[in-house]
Protein backbone atom coordinates (compact mmCIF):
# COMPACT_ATOMS: atom_id res chain seq x y z
CA UNK A 1 0.00 0.00 0.00
CA UNK A 2 1.42 3.24 -1.24
CA UNK A 3 2.40 5.84 1.61
CA UNK A 4 0.85 9.58 0.72
CA UNK A 5 3.64 11.83 1.13
CA UNK A 6 2.76 14.78 -0.62
CA UNK A 7 -0.71 16.12 -1.28
CA UNK A 8 -2.38 18.81 -3.57
CA UNK A 9 -5.30 20.55 -1.65
CA UNK A 10 -7.52 22.90 -3.56
CA UNK A 11 -10.89 23.69 -2.19
CA UNK A 12 -13.76 26.00 -2.81
CA UNK A 13 -15.17 24.46 0.63
CA UNK A 14 -13.32 24.71 3.32
CA UNK A 15 -15.06 22.77 5.50
CA UNK A 16 -12.93 20.12 7.31
CA UNK A 17 -9.92 21.04 5.06
CA UNK A 18 -7.87 22.71 8.06
CA UNK A 19 -8.57 19.24 10.72
CA UNK A 20 -7.29 17.16 7.65
CA UNK A 21 -4.44 19.34 6.46
CA UNK A 22 -3.10 19.55 10.65
CA UNK A 23 -3.24 15.78 10.10
CA UNK A 24 -1.25 15.30 7.04
CA UNK A 25 1.36 17.89 8.35
CA UNK A 26 1.89 15.35 11.57
CA UNK A 27 2.52 12.47 9.36
CA UNK A 28 4.77 14.26 7.07
CA UNK A 29 3.06 14.96 4.26
CA UNK A 30 4.60 17.73 1.87
CA UNK A 31 1.13 19.86 1.42
CA UNK A 32 0.95 21.58 -2.00
CA UNK A 33 -1.93 24.51 -1.94
CA UNK A 34 -3.91 26.92 -4.58
CA UNK A 35 -4.03 30.24 -3.69
CA UNK A 36 -7.68 30.47 -1.51
CA UNK A 37 -6.62 27.13 0.34
CA UNK A 38 -2.82 28.46 1.28
CA UNK A 39 -4.99 31.33 3.23
CA UNK A 40 -7.05 28.70 5.10
CA UNK A 41 -3.92 26.92 6.56
CA UNK A 42 -1.27 30.13 6.85
CA UNK A 43 -4.45 31.17 8.96
CA UNK A 44 -4.15 28.14 11.37
CA UNK A 45 -0.50 28.26 10.97
CA UNK A 46 0.13 25.16 8.69
CA UNK A 47 2.60 25.70 6.25
CA UNK A 48 2.22 24.53 2.52
CA UNK A 49 3.93 24.98 -0.71
CA UNK A 50 2.07 27.15 -3.34
CA UNK A 51 0.85 25.57 -6.49
CA UNK A 52 3.35 27.84 -8.36
CA UNK A 53 6.13 27.32 -6.27
CA UNK A 54 5.63 23.43 -7.57
CA UNK A 55 5.46 24.03 -10.88
CA UNK A 56 8.03 26.85 -10.98
CA UNK A 57 5.76 28.96 -13.26
CA UNK A 58 3.31 31.81 -11.94
CA UNK A 59 -0.49 31.94 -11.72
CA UNK A 60 -1.50 33.26 -15.66
CA UNK A 61 -4.42 34.80 -17.33
CA UNK A 62 -6.18 36.13 -14.40
CA UNK A 63 -6.12 32.52 -12.55
CA UNK A 64 -7.47 30.63 -15.22
CA UNK A 65 -4.09 28.57 -15.93
CA UNK A 66 -2.13 27.78 -12.94
CA UNK A 67 -2.92 23.78 -11.66
CA UNK A 68 -2.67 22.98 -15.45
CA UNK A 69 1.17 21.74 -15.58
CA UNK A 70 3.09 18.65 -16.40
CA UNK A 71 4.27 18.64 -13.11
CA UNK A 72 0.99 18.45 -11.50
CA UNK A 73 -0.05 15.72 -13.69
CA UNK A 74 2.79 13.95 -14.11
CA UNK A 75 3.12 13.34 -11.00
CA UNK A 76 -0.69 12.46 -10.25
CA UNK A 77 -0.69 10.06 -13.52
CA UNK A 78 2.77 8.54 -13.57
CA UNK A 79 2.54 4.89 -13.08
CA UNK A 80 4.81 4.31 -9.86
CA UNK A 81 6.06 0.29 -11.07
CA UNK A 82 6.94 1.82 -14.67
CA UNK A 83 10.77 2.28 -14.93
CA UNK A 84 9.86 4.68 -17.80
CA UNK A 85 7.50 6.90 -15.80
CA UNK A 86 9.99 6.86 -13.36
CA UNK A 87 13.01 7.77 -15.49
CA UNK A 88 11.64 10.60 -17.02
CA UNK A 89 10.02 11.66 -13.91
CA UNK A 90 13.82 11.85 -12.15
CA UNK A 91 14.68 13.49 -15.72
CA UNK A 92 12.04 16.57 -15.41
CA UNK A 93 13.07 16.77 -11.74
CA UNK A 94 9.20 16.06 -10.81
CA UNK A 95 7.62 14.23 -8.15
CA UNK A 96 4.54 11.86 -7.46
CA UNK A 97 1.72 13.16 -5.89
CA UNK A 98 0.15 10.66 -4.06
CA UNK A 99 -3.65 12.46 -2.59
CA UNK A 100 -5.70 15.17 -4.05
CA UNK A 101 -7.98 17.10 -2.43
CA UNK A 102 -10.49 19.27 -4.55
CA UNK A 103 -13.76 20.55 -4.39
CA UNK A 104 -15.26 22.38 -6.77
CA UNK A 105 -17.43 25.65 -6.94
CA UNK A 106 -20.94 24.59 -7.45
CA UNK A 107 -22.71 25.80 -10.61
CA UNK A 108 -25.79 25.51 -9.38
CA UNK A 109 -25.43 27.97 -7.09
CA UNK A 110 -23.42 30.51 -9.72
CA UNK A 111 -26.22 29.94 -12.10
CA UNK A 112 -29.35 30.45 -10.12
CA UNK A 113 -27.18 33.50 -9.08
CA UNK A 114 -29.49 36.54 -10.41
CA UNK A 115 -27.03 39.10 -10.34
CA UNK A 116 -24.35 37.02 -12.65
CA UNK A 117 -24.57 37.05 -16.68
CA UNK A 118 -24.13 34.29 -18.45
CA UNK A 119 -20.38 35.16 -19.46
CA UNK A 120 -19.20 35.59 -15.37
CA UNK A 121 -21.06 31.88 -14.50
CA UNK A 122 -18.60 30.59 -17.57
CA UNK A 123 -15.57 32.71 -16.35
CA UNK A 124 -16.04 31.00 -13.31
CA UNK A 125 -15.66 27.27 -14.93
CA UNK A 126 -13.26 25.26 -12.77
CA UNK A 127 -10.73 23.66 -15.20
CA UNK A 128 -7.94 22.80 -13.62
CA UNK A 129 -9.52 21.58 -10.64
CA UNK A 130 -11.63 19.23 -12.63
CA UNK A 131 -8.52 17.88 -14.44
CA UNK A 132 -6.82 17.09 -11.18
CA UNK A 133 -10.01 15.20 -9.98
CA UNK A 134 -9.87 13.52 -13.24
CA UNK A 135 -6.05 12.59 -13.36
CA UNK A 136 -5.77 11.44 -9.71
CA UNK A 137 -8.75 9.37 -9.92
CA UNK A 138 -7.56 7.57 -13.44
CA UNK A 139 -4.68 6.58 -11.50
CA UNK A 140 -6.47 5.06 -8.50
CA UNK A 141 -4.22 2.21 -8.05
CA UNK A 142 -1.21 4.78 -6.59
CA UNK A 143 -3.46 7.73 -5.87
CA UNK A 144 -6.19 8.67 -3.79
CA UNK A 145 -8.75 11.37 -5.08
CA UNK A 146 -11.26 13.15 -2.14
CA UNK A 147 -14.26 15.54 -3.67
CA UNK A 148 -16.38 15.23 -0.58
CA UNK A 149 -15.26 16.87 2.65
CA UNK A 150 -17.37 14.11 4.65
CA UNK A 151 -14.70 11.79 3.89
CA UNK A 152 -12.13 13.34 5.19
CA UNK A 153 -12.36 11.40 8.41
CA UNK A 154 -12.18 7.82 6.98
CA UNK A 155 -9.16 9.57 5.39
CA UNK A 156 -8.09 10.29 8.58
CA UNK A 157 -8.52 6.67 9.67
CA UNK A 158 -7.30 4.96 7.24
CA UNK A 159 -4.42 6.74 7.20
CA UNK A 160 -3.65 5.89 10.38
CA UNK A 161 -4.73 2.54 9.90
CA UNK A 162 -2.19 1.73 7.37
CA UNK A 163 1.20 3.53 8.33
CA UNK A 164 0.06 6.53 5.68
CA UNK A 165 -1.34 4.86 3.31
CA UNK A 166 -5.28 4.65 1.93
CA UNK A 167 -6.46 1.15 1.11
CA UNK A 168 -7.03 -0.17 -2.59
CA UNK A 169 -10.55 -0.48 -2.02
CA UNK A 170 -11.01 2.60 -0.70
CA UNK A 171 -8.77 4.25 -3.41
CA UNK A 172 -10.94 2.55 -5.91
CA UNK A 173 -14.73 3.94 -4.05
CA UNK A 174 -13.53 7.26 -4.25
CA UNK A 175 -12.50 7.20 -7.81
CA UNK A 176 -15.86 6.09 -8.58
CA UNK A 177 -17.29 9.37 -6.65
CA UNK A 178 -14.68 11.47 -8.24
CA UNK A 179 -15.68 10.66 -11.68
CA UNK A 180 -19.38 11.16 -10.78
CA UNK A 181 -18.86 14.66 -9.07
CA UNK A 182 -16.99 15.59 -12.55
CA UNK A 183 -19.99 14.41 -14.53
CA UNK A 184 -22.41 16.11 -12.52
CA UNK A 185 -20.20 19.14 -13.01
CA UNK A 186 -20.34 19.44 -16.50
CA UNK A 187 -23.75 17.86 -16.93
CA UNK A 188 -24.99 20.87 -14.58
CA UNK A 189 -22.75 23.63 -16.81
CA UNK A 190 -24.27 21.63 -19.99
CA UNK A 191 -27.85 22.52 -18.84
CA UNK A 192 -27.23 26.02 -17.65
CA UNK A 193 -25.78 27.18 -21.37
CA UNK A 194 -28.54 25.07 -22.71
CA UNK A 195 -31.14 27.41 -21.22
CA UNK A 196 -29.54 30.64 -21.16
CA UNK A 197 -29.09 33.23 -23.81
CA UNK A 198 -25.45 33.30 -25.15
CA UNK A 199 -23.69 36.29 -24.47
CA UNK A 200 -23.55 38.99 -27.29
CA UNK A 201 -20.42 38.43 -29.69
Amino acid sequence: MPKIQRAILSCHEKQGIVELAAFLMECGVEIVSTSGTAEALAEAGIPSLGIADFTGVPEMMNGRVKSLHPKVHAGLLGLRDSKLHAEQMRAYEMKWVDLVVVNLHPIQALAEHPALSTDEVVEQVDIGGTAMIRSAAKNFRYVTAVVNPERYPAIIHEMRAHEGGVSYSTRYRLAQEAFACTAEYDRNLAEYLLNSQPPAD
